[in-house]
């Protein structure tokens, strides 16, 4: 996400200075004109507003808060977190940023690579009123966005409701296309019947026909390591239960078909429902209702 995102920012005519532990993340970047740091201390001394695109919540709390992170920087006036991290994290980021005078931008975001290459994010944003209105020229280059208050965390209330409405889409989506295809249906004709009638979602319209149907299990995104690992990070424990994580059972150390890729989280979900339904709706839409009781 980080790339498109920091790419857009440049079509835009903005200067850049970058920092990822994996060189091959700036590559692009640097021959696009970006300047390559050498840390996330030295981006903070040389850029009054830093931008963080993060894999998990555990990270933007090292790189943001500890030693020879962000607050290492002398320049650094505003963090803006595109990350989905959860309320908590952006809780104690901002305060801890607040400690050095430094504001925090929670601003999580939602669309996927598409949308961030493409520039039509669903942009969450909640900081002071002013700092908003400071940033906002910076975020409307991702999408459209939306301010849902001053209090830090707030943005990630809403981005994981997102997340849970995703999810169940995802895992409704695939129980369905189980009962057509156990009935003798083909998965593609099922697929677009249900995209032209009243059951079309997000898991149907985009997921299934990129990602399930031609079995490449890439979905652009880590999940649940970065959007449902929030849900971890708030509460101590996965919002959905181990065992819809499994995927069919294949002989040990068979090689996977060419072109295809091992699938993992929501990948894991639609390859088991593809083979055998694990019935788990009432019980992912119960643990996460639990989990924001």
């Amino acid at each position: 996400m980080g790339g498109p995102m920091a790419s857009r920012l440049i079509d835009a005519g903005y200067r850049l200075i970058v920092f990822d532990t994996s060189s091959a993340a700036t590559d692009a970047l640097a021959a696009r004109g970006a300047q390559v740091a050498a840390s996330a201390a030295e981006v903070a001394s040389a850029a009054p507003i830093v931008f963080l695109s993060l894999p998990t919540p555990n990270v933007v709390e090292t790189v943001a808060l500890s030693p020879g992170g962000l607050l290492s920087g002398t320049a650094v006036r505003i963090v803006v977190d595109v990350s989905t991290t959860g309320p908590g994290i952006a809780s104690k980021v901002a305060r801890g940023l607040a400690e050095r005078d430094v504001t925090y931008v929670d601003s999580p975001v939602s669309g996927g690579i598409a949308g961030a290459t493409k520039g039509t994010l669903a942009v969450m944003v909640a900081c002071p009123k002013d700092t908003y209105e400071e940033v906002q020229p910076l975020l409307q280059n991702f999408g459209k966005t939306f301010y849902t208050g001053e209090k830090a965390g707030l943005a990630q209330t809403a981005k994981l409701a997102n997340n849970l409405l995703a999810a169940a889409a995802m895992v409704v989506s695939s129980e369905a296309v189980v009962m057509g295809v156990k009935a003798g249906l083909d998965p593609k004709v099922l697929i677009d019947i249900i995209n032209a009638g009243s059951g079309r979602n997000s898991a149907t319209q985009d997921k299934f026909p990129r990602a399930v149907l031609t079995r490449s299990f890439d979905f652009g995104f880590a999940w649940p390591d970065s959007a449902l690992g929030a849900f971890k990070a708030q509460w101590g424990a996965e919002p959905v239960p181990e065992y819809c994580y499994v995927q069919p059972p294949r002989t040990p150390g068979a090689a996977l078909p060419t072109g295809h890729t091992e699938p993992r989280g929501a990948g894991r979900l639609a390859a088991r429902a593809l083979g055998r339904s694990p019935l788990a709706l009432t019980r992912l839409l119960g643990t996460l209702a639990y989990r924001y009781a």
